[in-house]
């Protein structure tokens, strides 16, 4: 896996501007904060994105696939002022199942999740290298 950086560009926070990978391609679909059951054990913005990053890490292991193949999120937030105010929080839970690899990430707001009581959504895609 290659982290594209162009020369001159400031380096991002908490994310990557680019990502070049060779291998199996692994799509999770949008992750919410409920666990296994499909039961929300919190409305906390940060808790519900602590349960999403690990039904993320848990999918991933099925395919023998780790966090460190991640090569891309989209986060879908339903209040960015919510979001932001819970960045410490989510960075802890991030670094504490994820690691300290940051792929590409977009994030965006939107107006509602299908799940009522979600606050959060998480797609990702990752790419296990044929040697893993």
């Amino acid at each position: 896996m290659d982290i594209l950086q162009p020369p001159g560009w400031a380096r991002p926070r908490g994310y990557s501007n680019g990502i070049a990978a060779r291998g199996r391609t692994v799509c999770v679909s949008g992750m919410i904060g409920w666990d296994a059951q499909g039961q929300f054990h919190t409305d906390d913005f940060a808790g519900q994105t602590r349960q999403a990053l690990q039904n993320i890490v848990e999918v991933l292991a099925e395919a023998r696939a780790k966090p460190e193949h991640i090569v891309r999120m989209t986060w879908y937030i339903t209040d960015k002022k919510e979001y932001i105010a819970a960045y410490k929080e989510i960075g802890a839970a991030y670094r504490e199942l994820i690691g300290k690899h940051y792929p590409t990430m977009t994030a965006v707001q939107v107006s509602a999740l299908i799940e009522d009581r979600a606050k959060v959504e998480i797609e990702v895609t990752a790419i296990v290298p044929d040697e893993a």
